[in-house]
């Protein structure tokens, strides 16, 4: 099963190799047909700490690396755009 890619923007960088990610997603509302944004916060792991707040960054799947950190920083999107 292939790991999940998500894109979001960095909410916060105060912990140690650790960032804070809100990813957006918008979907249609099955009922009212209404376009509804909801929000998720993820903590990824960002081992040379060089994220900072309002980056837009990749997060990938990985194996559990404390309590609540289960995703990697994959790249940094306005780098290889």
């Amino acid at each position: 099963m292939p790991k999940r890619i998500l894109q979001g923007t960095v909410t916060s960088d105060k912990n140690a190799q650790t960032i804070t990610v809100l990813v957006e997603r918008r979907f249609k509302h099955p009922l009212l047909q209404k376009t509804v944004r909801k929000s998720k916060k993820y903590r990824a792991h960002d081992a040379e700490n060089q994220f900072k707040v309002g980056d837009i960054v990749r997060i990938v799947e990985c194996a559990p690396i404390s309590k609540t950190k289960r995703w990697t920083v994959l790249t940094d999107e306005t780098a290889s755009a």
